[in-house]
């Protein structure tokens, strides 16, 4: 049979990677038929809000300017893998993990996928299928900074909030802290005819 090109391809080639990385050689990943990658995506809703977080920045004293840009960049989004491993011919585990990614002044931890997929054929022409997913961790934490107020002192304050008027330990209510979807419901009905 040949192959065909496009995005079956990618997806077999991120197949045979993600077996290389958990240990599998490729003669035993062509042979594996319970266990299947059905996506594979970078960035998150949290991987947008801490990019939202570096637009802006203020004027020090001295007059030179701070881009919250600096603290808010990283070179690596957090990469999400979700796979599904066959129990019986109409029930299936899905699970899968995020990487997690990491600036100078926000964290998002790395994140594990759990759930199970479940299917029914009402009818020869149809399909109902029901899947849920729980997400542990992936959560986005921003970090304080050390502000040197001159003769008032060094404090620990909010990065993006340091230079206004608030009192520098107000500004530590304001860090962000987020949680990812934790958990998904999908239900889907298909008929064919």
């Amino acid at each position: 049979m040949r192959e065909r090109s496009g995005k079956r391809g990618i997806s077999r080639g991120a197949a045979l990677l993600l077996c290389a990385c958990l240990g599998a050689t490729p003669a035993t990943a062509q042979e594996m038929t319970t266990t299947s990658l059905i996506g594979m995506h970078q960035g998150s809703p949290l991987s947008d809000r801490a990019r939202g977080l570096g637009a802006g920045g203020y004027e020090l004293q001295n007059g030179s300017w701070v881009s919250f840009n600096q603290w808010y960049h990283t070179n690596w989004v957090d990469m999400h893998v979700d796979l599904l491993t066959q129990v019986t011919e109409n029930t299936g585990i899905l699970w899968g993990f995020g990487t997690g990614e990491q600036g100078n002044k926000y964290s998002i931890g790395p994140s594990l996928k759990l759930g199970f997929l479940t299917q029914a054929h009402p009818n020869p022409n149809s399909t109902l299928s029901l899947s849920v997913t729980s997400v542990i961790g992936g959560n986005l934490t921003e970090k304080s900074c050390l502000a040197d107020y001159g003769d008032l002192g060094s404090y620990s304050v909010n990065c993006r909030l340091a230079a206004g008027e608030m009192a520098p330990q107000e500004t530590l209510k304001y860090l962000v802290s987020a949680k990812p979807e934790s958990m998904h419901l999908w239900l889907n009905y298909r008929l064919t005819f």
